[in-house]
């Protein structure tokens, strides 16, 4: 597996716009020029995207921080390799036996670059998107951080959800906000896979936006871990609830 990335940046906050995993062949190893030449075709190369709830990434070699350049990064608006993380070995195992020498894109319904985001972030990202269509300012870069829904380009012939199932019940904007996506998203020619529980069955799941992350702790880790392969065990990938 190789892991890329380009950061962007914007009053001290760092963005994660664009992020790609590619499940290398044997012992092959691409470079940046090979992989921004597989994404001038990415009909060909680019096999689906995974929509996550925010970034928790770091520059190869590199820990994750709250600002990068506080630890000498300079390297904005180009791709570069990404560091290896708990969320991509999940992936990698459930993708790469069966998609070698392809690539996955991989987005965020934030693109704040942020461990384990506080209560205090989502609330703010709730404010944010009360005002993404209204002249009004907000408080994390609008272009960088948000999904601009209606003009989402998409590559690859799936999509599959993995942001979450849990929200807060005073947040309104935020399942909103997911709920928006999801209903756009349906009306593309695209597959649409995820992972669900017993509590809604698949139209559920879809109408409230509801889909589990394959990456948990604790006891359910591997539960979800194997689910996710089991999406992507064979092609075209399917959607798959836990027993």
């Amino acid at each position: 597996m190789q892991i890329f990335g380009k950061y962007k940046t914007n009053f001290d906050m760092d963005y994660l716009v664009e992020h790609y995993i590619y499940f290398n062949e044997s012992d092959e190893q691409i470079t940046i020029e090979e992989l921004e030449n597989m994404l001038k075709k990415k009909r060909k190369h680019v096999v689906g995207t995974i929509f996550l709830q925010n970034p928790e990434t770091s520059p190869k070699g590199m820990k994750i921080c709250k600002f990068l350049q506080e630890e000498g990064f300079d390297e904005y608006d180009r791709y570069i390799e990404l560091s290896e993380n708990a969320m991509s070995h999940v992936i990698n195992a459930g993708m790469k036996k069966v998609y070698p020498g392809k690539l996955v894109e991989i987005k965020y319904l934030f693109n704040y670059n942020r461990e384990d985001l506080h209560t205090t972030t989502i609330d703010l990202f709730e404010k944010d998107l009360d005002k993404l269509n209204s002249m009004q300012l907000t408080h994390f870069d609008r272009e960088l951080n948000y999904i601009d829904i209606p003009n989402i380009r998409l590559s690859g012939k799936f999509v599959f959800f993995g942001m979450g199932h849990k929200y807060e019940r005073e947040h309104k904007m935020v399942p909103y906000y997911a709920i928006s996506l999801t209903e756009h998203i349906q009306k593309l020619d695209k597959q649409i896979v995820f992972i669900h529980d017993r509590n809604y069955d698949e139209a559920e799941a879809m109408k409230i936006a509801y889909f589990m992350s394959p990456l948990m702790s604790g006891k359910n880790k591997e539960i979800m871990a194997n689910a996710f392969k089991e999406v992507f065990a064979q092609i075209p990938p399917k959607i798959v609830r836990l027993s």
